[in-house]
């Protein structure tokens, strides 16, 4: 079968892998895109686990200011070599970061992050919710998972659904940033501030 350039654009595009890898994906698919960018995405997270223990020393810190100043964003995020840190699509990335952190206000990166007492208070809190609901006893531990879960996608910066794709998490930018550059890529840490909040 023949794979078309614009096939390949297309595919590179929806996952930015190279194009090598684009075209090996679709001849794999016979030329089904979907199948190609599943294919493609499996490798990319393969690739970052093989690539998470790598350190993390070079990086940028991208400020981001919305609404004429009422909203104050700081995200630093962090790659291997100064060469990728300095390349257009991780400076882009950590803007698209600092943009998601501005409309998402997650408070944590990630759900490991999230401090034991603050988990065992909403596992209480769904508990007590599903009791008072009548849920059966055998049902109720699912429902906990469930509402943690949905906690999580809402605190956690790499659980919540992207700005501007409702289709991907920010989890699933990462590993395709992590699948583009080769790198090891880690947000590690952000603040957001707004006019006038209360300062806990």
């Amino acid at each position: 079968m023949t794979i078309s350039a614009a096939q390949i654009k297309e595919l590179r595009e929806a996952t930015g892998a190279g194009m090598l890898d684009c075209r090996k994906a679709l001849e794999a698919s016979a030329g089904d895109v979907d199948k190609a960018v599943a294919s493609l995405r499996e490798k990319g997270l393969a690739t970052a686990a093989k690539r998470a223990d790598r350190a993390t020393l070079n990086g940028v810190v991208e400020l981001y200011s919305h609404g004429e100043g009422r909203v104050g964003v700081m995200v630093e995020l962090n790659c291997e070599t100064d060469f990728v840190a300095r390349t257009k699509e991780f400076r882009v990335f950590a803007h698209e970061l600092a943009l998601q952190v501005a409309a998402g206000s997650p408070e944590y990166v990630r759900p490991e992050d999230v401090p034991p007492a603050i988990v065992e208070a909403e596992r209480q809190k769904a508990r007590a919710l599903a009791v008072q609901e009548g849920k059966p006893e055998k049902v109720i531990e699912r429902i906990i998972d469930g509402r943690l879960d949905k906690f999580y996608d809402e605190r956690c910066l790499l659980r919540q659904v992207y700005i501007r794709d409702d289709a991907k998490k920010v989890g699933d930018l990462l590993q395709e940033a992590v699948a583009s550059t080769g790198e090891n890529i880690v947000v590690r840490r952000f603040a957001r501030w707004a006019v006038g909040e209360e300062i806990g």
